[in-house]
């Protein structure tokens, strides 16, 4: 009997993150990673995803301690928070949830582990902080 995939669905804000990646990297002068990501996107993630919807680690064996993220999982239906999984890949981390009763799995978010500076007095201007060197 042939093994039954998984569908594979990129959802609006995965596709929003994509975008936020895109323009990371090609403002570090590294546009084509973004073609890399694409290529290894189609190529692997997402048979691998299709093929094994479990293979990602579930979200909350390591939950987040800020009360923002706390209380945006409280907002999702009853049992969704649990069926939240994390898919680590090269520089990429990605979350998604794979629904049994209609066999799809749904990519939610990515981010690449660079994203985020510290770069705190662009991040946060007027916030009192000193100009970075």
């Amino acid at each position: 009997m042939a093994e039954e995939l998984y569908r594979v669905e990129l959802t609006a804000s995965f596709l929003e993150r994509l975008d936020a990646i895109e323009a990371f990297l090609t403002e570090a002068d590294a546009a084509f990673a973004f073609d890399d990501l694409l290529a290894e996107l189609r190529a692997t993630v997402i048979p691998n995803l299709a093929r094994f919807p479990r293979i990602g680690r579930r979200y909350l064996e390591n939950p987040p301690q800020s009360a923002e993220a706390l209380a945006q999982l409280a907002t999702l239906p009853a049992g969704a928070a649990g069926a939240l999984r994390e898919y680590l890949h090269g520089d990429y981390l990605m979350l998604y949830t794979a629904m049994d009763a209609n066999v799809t799995l749904y990519l939610l978010s990515i981010r690449h582990h660079r994203q985020l500076s510290f770069d705190f007095a662009r991040l946060w201007p007027g916030a009192g902080l000193p100009p970075s060197a």
